[in-house]
């Protein structure tokens, strides 16, 4: 009897455990795919679900759900030779489960190793400045390049977003250098040519001066030339009246000379009663 009682208590564990086998209950956002001696035989979907104990496995649990899978950071070699750093995010959903277990090794891994394939290939055309300012040239071709892979996964590539790029170190101590020796390039053109606009004005000065003090002396070459002519005039064919303002202005001469402050002797002509006498047209 007591055999009896251990042999009951062990069926009552076995029909327990084949039952719980046999029950699957599937979360929601989820599938599971089952194999029946070794070979795909159905995919449980979300809620309750009955499969033959010891003959069916859930071999795989899937995710029905968006994925978000993290694209590391890589160094990549611009069309100018130039080393970027770049990472991205791509956001894939599962569309058939059975492609995606039985279509690639490791769906995860294998559309993180295209993006970063493809993210090299498109960038590896580009020149340095078109690479940093087109981000979304980048991602629309890129979502491009692995779509169709991905369908043939059983995933579909909802988006593809580039995280960060930039230049590596080196290239940022180098772009570095060379906006300082731009900048430099710059405030000398900028001082040659402020020096360049400072030498024309004064050329123009001076020549604007050189244009007045001549028209200047044109002006009082013409009044002197006007004075003569009417002292002519006015003296006619006489002498004495010209003589008699010489006379004076030798006269007026002397007498500035004597009131100069600088002037401390005045010498006087020793003939100078005969002077005046040659001035004024008189004879001895």
């Amino acid at each position: 009897m007591e055999g009896l009682g251990y042999f009951a208590i062990a069926a009552l564990v076995f029909v327990a455990i084949t039952i719980a086998k046999g029950v699957r209950i599937v979360p929601q956002g989820e599938e599971w795919i089952v194999e029946r001696l070794g070979k795909y035989h159905g995919t449980l979907k979300p809620g309750l679900n009955l499969i033959i104990p010891y003959l069916d496995v859930v071999r795989y649990k899937l995710v029905t759900k968006d994925i978000i899978l993290d694209v590391q950071e890589q160094e990549v070699i611009t069309k100018d030779n130039a080393v970027i750093l770049t990472n991205a995010i791509a956001f894939i959903k599962i569309t058939d489960p059975i492609k995606a277990v039985y279509g690639v090794t490791d769906f995860s891994e294998a559309i993180r190793n295209m993006i970063m394939t493809t993210l090299r290939s498109i960038i590896g055309e580009m020149n340095l400045d078109e690479a940093l300012t087109n981000r979304d040239k980048i991602k629309a071709r890129l979502r491009e390049g692995v779509a169709d892979e991905a369908i043939d996964w059983g995933l579909t590539v909802k988006s593809v977003e580039i995280q960060d790029i930039k230049p590596s170190q080196s290239m940022q101590k180098a772009m570095e250098a060379q906006a300082s020796a731009e900048r430099e390039r710059k405030a000398m053109v900028t001082k040659a040519e402020g020096t360049k606009q400072s030498t024309i004005l004064n050329a123009e000065a001076q020549l604007q001066e050189a244009r007045l003090q001549a028209e200047a002396q044109i002006t009082l070459a013409d009044a002197s030339a006007e004075a003569i002519k009417r002292v002519a005039a006015a003296i006619g064919t006489e002498d004495a009246p010209m003589r008699y303002m010489l006379g004076e202005k030798y006269i007026h001469a002397i007498g500035n000379l004597a009131k100069s402050d600088n002037a401390k002797t005045v010498l006087i002509p020793a003939d100078i009663q005969e002077t005046l006498r040659g001035i004024l047209g008189r004879k001895g």
